[in-house]
């Protein structure tokens, strides 16, 4: 189920405007009574008595702790005597880092500030934009760099740290997107994944989902982690390829610390991955005092808590619990049960460290989600498993449950001065329940003659354990090596029957065992403090069908001067197919069902990349970039005129028998022009032009259904401070623009005159000759988000007001026979106008 799917459920009958109506009202409510309603901010006619006015100058001077540790990027031991400023405070406002590298700076005014770090023998870094709020502390880890050269022959200006990637072995498409951003950022829904939608490449599908498109790959291809380790797709509602068809994100803001995401050329420790890398990083709680959140809005309710595990001990717990706010509104009894949408989910990180034995960490992330639909036909069909072709001669009542939960620990420890080990055992399971009960409504049978549709019942459990290995050489030369063992084990069963007078078809049912082994060793080298080389191999071991792999990587990062620098990259990569097509039972011409997808290979593709970056000042950058990629042993339909390949699978399962011989290609140019946030506004544009293609057994070049051939971002945002009388209050306001190509569809079947020429008693709906020709039409899209801000001397409180596609435009993104629709002819459009609104208090 995605966003147009539950906007539809909304839209019948009094259940939306019950349901809106309770939250806006409860929400308003809530954020009134604990500011004892706005009106005494505006209102200059109240008498103030002295202790009010006491109160008052306490609130003109709001302050707050900002404090932290800062460590050698790449040996990760604690910098001593490092010094911490704020950009121009008045009077200059700072610390030294003591011996274990920590520093405290406080009594800093609430609102945004840049920290300085200068150090003797390391680069200078900015981090910009740090926000200071009066109900929470600021607690960082940073990182500075040994300089490769001796101090007297470099000048080292100071950059601001935005944007640059975590790992410091990337170099080359790869960038880092703070929790700032994902509030900042206009449509995101609070959500973390929809982020990357925002940048040079990236796209989704605008029909709802939180698919992530990487410079025209599948969505199936991306590589999900937590805290440095592979999980599942972390959506609500994800299918069994693992594409986030859902909407909604298991992930909360809240718990997030900057994170990396990675477009192609992936550094050697990544494997099992073709299209991009989301390496996901959660901030550890605060160790000295208790802290919270809690927030409601429309898509969920959810409470933070944060806190020491005990006085006087550095360890510390984070956690987080959200319910959907419908579904509790509908436990109420506001509202009728029957087709409201259910998820939950949580996660929680707790840091355990030592004085010997290093630092210990122990997290997990899980969700469950689903809902209950009766009587669907025609769009609303569209998320339901089958054979989409039917939607107009169907109704039908689809249940639905899924689950997620990762959990792990990781262990971190100084060997010596130079070196550092990481091992991380992770544990994961995902699953999916589906039932779908059908009813013929077409004038050829009987309305009503129930039977079972589709049921489908999968789950997978996975067990991972991972070594990595670090040695600092010395400040030009550092080691990275290691291995990451992963064991599968899966339970598949499907079957569909398309109608009461076919039998049953199963289309899986398997229990299986599947394991792989990846091994890595990575070079850096600072040739000089200009020039920057990180070369590698990644060694990819499936064990199911003894399939190997071995993949160099290279990346380059030359300053060409102060503002200037240039970087290319490859890489050989490859990865798995998602494993029900692995075990899909396949009829041939005889009608004996085998499994002849058992020994499938792995995917491949090599990664070429090309950039060049302009800094204008520390604040204003332009990027132009390139990028090749060539796919290919991808697994595609064994007929010479069959168009399928599985890099175009989504919800609509085709069981068809697979080889290893197809081909692809994506190629494009990006261009990014960015006003990092500084002087209370930023803006970020950005334009994409690509090509996606592919090639079967068929021998021709195709449009891979993602080819939308260009993308292009403009957002801006501005923040007004200092509002109220009392100087404690800001509103924000954001805006995005997207205008981009549609996807390519299969198109319905027509004459040669354009006339609608399908054929339902042979179950003929689809031209496939014309397969991802074209799209129906170009898409555009405007949405606004605003937030208001006001500190208390404990509490900081929050409004957002995210509206989703203010145009309402609702572009067509594909078509299917619909006998109810004007031509016969239904539309899968964008999601349309959508405001999401919520309410936050830190305490």
């Amino acid at each position: 189920m995605n966003l147009n799917q539950l906007k539809n459920l909304l839209n019948k009958g009094h259940t939306r405007s019950k349901i809106v109506w309770t939250v806006v009202f409860f929400l308003f409510s809530l954020g009134l009574s604990q500011e004892n309603a706005m009106a005494n901010v505006l209102n200059d006619s109240i008498i103030i008595t002295p202790k009010q006015e006491q109160k008052e100058n306490k609130l003109k001077t709001l302050r707050q702790t900002i404090r932290g540790q800062v460590i050698d990027e790449e040996s990760k031991l604690p910098l001593i005597g490092v010094t911490v400023m704020i950009e121009n405070s008045t009077p200059l406002i700072g610390a030294t880092t003591n011996i274990d590298g920590n520093f405290r700076i406080e009594n800093v005014p609430v609102g945004r500030i840049n920290l300085q770090l200068s150090y003797i023998g390391y680069e200078q870094k900015v981090i910009p934009n740090i926000v200071v709020n009066s109900a929470k502390e600021v607690v960082l880890k940073l990182t500075l760099h040994e300089n490769a050269t001796k101090m007297e022959e470099v000048t080292v200006v100071a950059q601001m740290d935005k944007g640059t990637p975590i790992n410091d072995m990337a170099l080359v498409s790869a960038r880092s997107i703070s929790p700032e951003e994902s509030n900042r950022y206009a449509g995101p829904f609070n959500d973390p994944t929809r982020i990357m939608s925002n940048y040079a490449g990236i796209a989704t599908t605008q029909d709802g989902s939180n698919d992530i498109i990487v410079r025209g790959n599948s969505p199936k291809y991306i590589q999900w982690r937590l805290e440095g380790v592979q999980i599942t797709n972390p959506n609500h509602f994800a299918n069994q390829s693992g594409i986030g068809t859902g909407g909604i994100s298991a992930l909360n803001n809240n718990l997030l610390a900057t994170s990396d995401f990675y477009t192609s050329a992936f550094t050697a420790e990544y494997g099992d991955v073709l299209s991009g890398v989301y390496d996901i990083k959660l901030r550890s709680g605060n160790n000295e005092r208790f802290e919270g959140v809690f927030g409601v809005g429309i898509m969920g309710t959810d409470i933070t808590l944060e806190g020491p595990l005990k006085k006087g001990y550095t360890g510390s717990y984070l956690v987080n619990y959200r319910y959907s706010t419908i579904t509790l509104i509908s436990n109420l009894g506001l509202v009728d049960r029957s087709g409201v949408t259910i998820f939950q989910d949580g996660a929680f990180k707790i840091m355990l460290p030592s004085d010997k034995l290093g630092t210990f960490s122990i997290f997990g992330l899980g969700g469950y989600s689903g809902f209950d639909l009766e009587n669907m036909s025609g769009l609303e069909a569209m998320g339901s498993p089958g054979h989409s072709a039917q939607l107009s001669t169907l109704s039908k009542d689809h249940s639905t449950r899924s689950y997620l939960f990762n959990t792990g620990i990781n262990h971190s420890i100084n060997l010596s001065q130079k070196t550092y080990l990481n091992t991380s055992v992770v544990y994961s399971t995902d699953g999916i329940n589906d039932n779908v009960q059908a009813r013929a409504i077409s004038s050829a049978r009987a309305q009503g003659s129930s039977y079972q549709y589709f049921d489908g019942d999968l789950s997978k459990s996975t067990y991972r354990g991972a070594v990595t290995f670090h040695y600092k050489i010395n400040n030009q030369h550092k080691l990275q090596a290691g291995f990451k063992y992963a064991h599968f084990s899966y339970d598949y069963f499907q079957q569909l029957q398309k109608d009461t007078v076919s039998a049953q078809v199963v289309l899986a049912d398997f229990n299986e065992q599947m394991s792989t082994l990846r091994n890595f060793i990575n070079w850096k080298f600072q040739a000089f403090g200009k020039l920057t080389f990180i070369a590698g191999l990644h060694q990819m071991n499936e064990f199911y069908n003894k399939n190997r792999t071995l993949e160099p990587r290279f990346a380059m990062s030359w300053e060409l001067n102060p503002s200037i620098d240039l970087t290319l990259g490859y890489g050989k990569h490859s990865t798995m197919e998602s494993v029900h097509n692995y075990f899909a039972k396949v009829a041939n011409d005889q009608g004996t069902v085998t499994e002849p997808n058992r020994n499938l290979g792995l995917l491949k593709a090599d990664h070429y990349t090309l950039a060049i970056e302009k800094r204008f000042r520390p604040d204003l950058k332009a990027k132009l970039g390139l990028y090749y990629q060539w796919l290919y042993d991808l697994p595609v339909a064994n007929e010479d005129t069959s168009y399928y390949a599985t890099l175009n699978e989504r919800i609509d399962y085709e069981y068809v028998h697979l080889v290893n011989e197809g081909k692809g290609k994506n190629y494009g140019v990006e261009l990014t022009i960015e006003k990092f946030f500084n002087n209370s506004y930023y803006f970020l544009i950005n334009m994409s032009l690509f090509q996606s293609k592919y090639k079967t057994l068929e021998n021709r070049w195709r449009n891979t259904q993602y080819n939308s051939q260009y993308i292009a971002n403009i957002l801006a945002g501005k923040e007004f401070l200092n509002l109220g009388r009392k100087d404690n209050q800001a509103l924000t306001i954001n805006l995005k623009v997207f205008v981009g190509g549609g996807r390519k569809i299969i198109p319905l079947r027509r004459d040669d005159q354009g006339h609608l020429n399908v054929d339902p008693a042979n179950d003929r709906y689809w031209d496939y000759e014309k397969a991802y020709e074209s799209s129906l039409e170009d898409l555009y899209q405007i949405d606004l988000s605003m937030s208001y801000k006001w500190n208390k001397l404990k509490t900081t409180h929050e409004f957002y007001l995210n509206i989703y596609d203010i145009t309402g435009v609702k572009g067509r993104i594909s078509e299917y026979y619909d006998e109810s629709e004007p031509d016969n002819i239904g539309y899968v459009t964008q999601v349309g106008l959508f405001p999401n609104l919520m309410y936050k208090v830190y305490f």
